[in-house]
């Protein structure tokens, strides 16, 4: 009894705390209330149907906004509890909201509300959703309400288009009409993406459009094309884009929308908008990619002139990409029919227009009417192998007769380009495996005008018919056996006697493209004449004139070393070619045939690009693991051995085999890199020479402990061996390896010796696994390097600091905790009598990247945003340290500054700019030129969008910039004038003060000697010239 009386007092206090919230919402109108009573119902106070009877009143109330309130805080309850309902009080709920729509206007949103949460609802009893939306179709004039209410009416159809399209199915076209009525009239871009998705829905998912289709297009069709502008710092993030990407899926859904859209699209293209045209273009190309050919037929000749007439007359690149795109997707469109003996060939017909109106124009190569052609033709020849052959049976006879009948080059080239351009979009790709090439019946022509285009006199004309030659190449059946002989025949004379940059680029190219398809003809005739004249010796008498006309050896030597690099991708080529390049090396070595430093530079670069760009096969890694990485140890060695007199003890040459291994050494499988790792560690700790070819060095070489610079500085070779490997590949014996290292980079007083060993420490501590092990090597480091930094009479400290800074750079890349420590000592030197300019240096080896050790090519540990972290984590050090340091050590970290700020992200400068720029301008003020240009080099993309903060300044920018224009070099002369020139773009109130001033500075760079000076100067003063004359600024 006890009990029994306890629950009912629970009870009633409940039903009192119910009325209460209903009470303090309706009439005391306090909307946190809605928030209690829903959690009410989820605590299981009390549920909803228990709601709606405490809401008795309200909801009769004589009253309309009484009433509102009411179904108001139903609703806002709904919104948070709609998941934990029953299927019974969905259907309670159901039928009072479809009876409430009938009501008071001012009741219709909240009920809408409601009805939106109960879509939500998982219990949504089965007939409901046609029971609603025929409720809201039939007694809510939707376009009458606000843009909220409409919104929720749309947010109701897609969840319910979500989770009962079966039921919306059943309605029929009645739901597309429902849905038209209720978008018509729409204008808020927030309600018609959402009613462009329902559409969208409407018509993906195959709803019945009956007799609506047209209705639905024409509700939908107003808004074509998207004439929308956000507002600024608009909340709500609509873009124009996105409205014009879902109306756009909307009009080309279905073929149903052809009759319609077609003329629609004509009419558009007729307007003077350009946003508009290209908008119609882009859903011209997109329909017709779902239309068939019956549903535009008869539309073909109104597209065609509207399609000519935009490529023909448009001055805007993106216009004509445009026009060619829809060309090509229309002709794609009708490539897709199928023939019968009674169909007509829409193909045909259209292609008959566009050859009539085309054609014609080839015949007049010096008019500019010749390229719109051209690629017209192109673009339509594209669509299809059918679209393909049709066209160029058509128009081939009618280039080739030009190209016999036309004397001057410059026609002749255009023609040729018109070939290069129809070989190029009569891809293979489009043919199926039986059809051949549609250019196959123009074979023997086509052959002989590039090749007489390739023997001609003309540089121009010859690079142009390279790049035909290649794109003939990649057509299948186009180059006999005899025409790739013929074609490695013009380009091996090319080599020979071309010296234009332009035309070798071309043939470097070409001669690539065609060696990956006929890798026997360059092995057979290329590589062995370019080897004959790689190894001849230059004419050293003879007649003047004989001299003057005949090429540079030396260039002619360059551009073999160069194509046999390009044509060296297939391993059966870079089994041939690599000898001849290692060839070179050794001869420079021995002197058996003179080569130049720079040509033995050379032969590395081509090595390296080999590397770069072999296939990655089994016998490309065996040829560079096996042959020419022990070859070029072998070489170095024996240079090393010999001392001075070879040119392979030279930086240059050295520097170059590091990329050559390092390439080769990052892209060798996991077997063979463990194999070179271990040879290479073997030949510096032990001085095991076995596997070297050549083999008469004496035994036990001390290459990391001797005393003689050319030995020493081969460590730069181990570097390439073992800081190139993958991760996973483990270098044996690495801590003998780390402590030989370590003391050859802190006693060698031999720069690259000791700048090599370095970096090769640095490389192998990057990749090293994380723990105990690692901080242990990096505190023994570190106490070593700071001994001899403190101490006054290191003779070392230079070496000791190269250290320092590498190893640093390697835990800054992989963010290792002690990189903090390392880097805090870096700023400590920079006070340093001895070590402060070099350090400031330091800072720009720290931001940069490495090109053979410490980068991603090397599988170094490199993290993302590491140049950021390095600044946010700095620049505040660096500032104090700036004005806490004496006058004479402020220079320093002002170089610093310059150097760090250089190498950021160009948005992250223009982010943190603002807060150093004090600093910057300083920096300016600085002697050094490298300082100077690296400081304008950061200030200039600011100048382009300043901040307040740089306006503000803008009297100590000028002065600053004005100073420096008589700058003895000519690199920073430039990089003022640019930074002046940006500053005139400032608010012309702002900078008219400095005009007279700026123009007296620039008057004397007009004089200087130098061209560019001249050019760059002119320039500025002329900006700055026009400032607030009539018509100027």
């Amino acid at each position: 009894m006890r009990i029994a009386c306890r629950n009912g007092g629970v009870m009633a206090a409940d039903s009192a705390l119910l009325l209460s919230l209903v009470e303090e919402f309706v009439s005391g109108l306090q909307d946190s209330k809605s928030k209690d009573a829903a959690q009410g119902v989820k605590d299981g106070e009390f549920n909803v149907l228990q709601l709606v009877e405490a809401l008795g009143l309200s909801l009769t109330s004589s009253q309309p906004h009484t009433r509102a309130r009411g179904v108001q805080l139903l609703s806002e309850v709904l919104q948070q509890c709609h998941g934990d309902l029953t299927e019974g009080e969905v259907e309670v709920l159901c039928a009072f909201y479809e009876n409430r729509l009938k009501d008071h206007y001012v009741i219709t949103p909240p009920v809408l509300q409601g009805l939106k949460a109960l879509t939500k609802s998982p219990a949504l009893p089965p007939g409901s959703a046609v029971s609603i939306l025929r409720s809201v179709f039939q007694d809510v004039h939707v376009q009458s309400l606000m843009v909220g209410e409409r919104a929720c009416v749309y947010n109701m159809l897609i969840n319910l288009m979500e989770v009962r399209e079966a039921e919306l199915k059943g309605l029929g076209a009645d739901f597309v009409f429902g849905f038209v009525q209720s978008m018509d009239g729409e204008r808020d871009p927030r309600n018609l993406l959402l009613a462009f998705q329902i559409a969208k829905s409407i018509i993906y998912r195959g709803y019945e459009l009956g007799k609506f289709t047209e209705e639905l297009f024409e509700v939908t069709s107003c808004y074509f094309p998207i004439d929308f502008s956000p507002p600024p710092n608009d909340p709500h993030g609509i873009t124009k884009e996105e409205l014009i990407l879902t109306l756009r899926a909307v009009l080309s859904g279905t073929p149903r929308f052809a009759e319609f859209l077609l003329p629609l699209i004509i009419e558009k293209l007729d307007s003077d908008v350009q946003s508009a045209k290209c908008d119609s273009l882009q859903t011209l190309a997109a329909c017709v990619s779902v239309y068939e050919h019956k549903d535009v037929s008869e539309f073909l000749e109104g597209l065609w002139t509207s399609l000519r007439r935009e490529v023909f007359q448009t001055p805007s690149e993106k216009m004509e990409a445009a026009g060619l795109t829809a060309l090509t997707a229309l002709t794609s469109c009708l490539s897709r029919s199928v023939l019968n003996s009674d169909s007509e060939d829409s193909l045909s017909t259209f292609l008959a227009l566009v050859l009539k109106d085309c054609k014609h124009h080839l015949c007049e190569p010096d008019l500019k009417l010749v390229w719109p052609s051209a690629k017209m033709l192109q673009a339509a020849s594209s669509a299809s192998y059918r679209a393909s052959c049709i066209i160029t049976s058509a128009v081939m006879p009618v280039i080739i007769e030009q190209y016999s009948s036309r004397a001057q080059f410059s026609h002749r080239r255009t023609l040729l380009e018109v070939v290069q351009r129809f070989l190029q979009s009569g891809k293979p790709s489009q043919a199926s495996d039986n059809d051949e090439s549609v250019f196959l019946a123009f074979r023997e022509s086509i052959c002989s005008m590039v090749f007489a285009a390739l023997s001609d006199t003309n540089d121009r004309m010859q690079i142009t018919a390279a790049s035909v030659l290649t794109s003939l190449g990649q057509q299948p059946g186009m180059l006999l056996d005899s025409d790739v002989r013929l074609a490695v025949h013009h380009l091996t004379t090319l080599v020979l006697t071309e010296d234009d940059p332009a035309v070798s680029l071309a043939v470097d190219e070409c001669a690539a493209g065609l060696a990956k398809l006929h890798p026997d003809a360059f092995i057979a005739k290329l590589i062995p004449r370019l080897q004959e004249e790689i190894f001849s010796e230059p004419m050293e008498q003879g007649s003047s004139i004989v001299l003057t006309q005949q090429p540079s050896h030396r260039s002619v030597r360059q551009r073999c070393l160069s194509v046999l690099a390009a044509v060296s991708s297939r391993s059966s080529v870079v089994q041939q070619s690599t000898p001849v390049l290692l060839q070179v090396l050794s001869s420079a070595h021995t002197g058996t045939v003179a080569f130049s430093v720079e040509e033995a530079v050379s032969a590395c670069s081509s090595l390296q690009r080999i590397a770069r760009q072999a296939d990655d096969t089994e016998e490309t890694g065996r040829c560079f693991h096996d042959v020419i990485i022990p070859r070029l140890l072998s070489l170095a060695l024996q240079a090393a051995l010999q001392g001075e007199g070879s040119p392979l003890v030279e930086e240059a040459v050295l520097s170059a085999m590091v990329l050559v291994i390092s390439t080769s050494c990052s892209r060798l499988s996991p077997t063979l890199a463990g194999q070179t790792a271990s040879r290479a560690v073997s030949l510096f700790l032990d001085g095991d020479v076995s596997f070297l070819p050549d083999n008469s060095f004496p035994s036990h070489i001390q290459l990391l402990k001797g005393e003689l610079w050319s030995q020493t500085q081969m460590v730069c070779l181990l570097m390439g061996c073992v800081c190139s490997l993958p991760r996973s590949v483990e270098v044996p014996r690495v801590d003998q390896l780390l402590s030989e290292l370590e003391d050859l980079s802190c006693v060698c007083g031999h720069q690259l010796s000791y700048t090599s060993a370095a970096k090769c420490y640095a490389g192998l501590i990057n990749k090293r696994p994380q723990g105990d092990s690692l901080d242990s090597l990096i505190n023994r480091m570190m106490k070593r390097v700071y001994a001899e930094l403190d101490s006054s009479s290191s003779p070392v400290k230079t070496q000791a600091f190269t250290l320092l800074l590498w190893v640093t750079k390697a835990l800054l890349l992989r963010y290792h905790p002690l990189s903090t420590a390392l880097t805090d000592k870096i700023f400590s030197l920079l006070g340093n009598a001895e070590l402060g300019s070099t350090v400031a240096d330091g800072f720009s080896l720290l931001m940069s990247d490495s090109t053979d050790v410490l980068n991603r090519g090397c599988h170094a540990d490199v993290r993302i945003l590491y140049r950021q972290r390095f600044f946010s984590e700095n620049s505040s050090k660096l500032v104090g340290g700036f004005n806490a340091a004496p006058q004479d050590k402020k220079s320093n970290y002002l170089k610093s500054l310059s150097n760090i700020v250089n190498k950021l992200p160009q948005q992250v400068q223009v982010t943190e700019l603002p807060a150093l720029l004090m600093l910057l301008l300083e920096a300016l003020s600085y002697p050094e030129p490298s300082v100077q240009l690296s400081t304008l080099s950061c200030l200039e993309p600011v100048l382009h969008d300043p901040p307040p903060v740089l306006i503000q300044q803008l009297e100590a920018v000028v002065s600053r910039l004005l100073a420096l224009v008589s700058s003895p070099t000519m690199e920073v002369k430039m990089a003022t004038f640019r930074c002046i020139f940006a500053i005139s773009s400032f608010p012309v109130h702002e900078v008219l003060p400095f005009r007279s001033r700026v123009l007296r500075a620039l008057a004397s760079p007009l004089d200087n000697k130098k061209r560019l000076v001249r050019a760059e100067a002119a320039r500025t003063r002329a900006e700055w010239f026009l400032l607030g004359s009539p018509g100027g600024k």
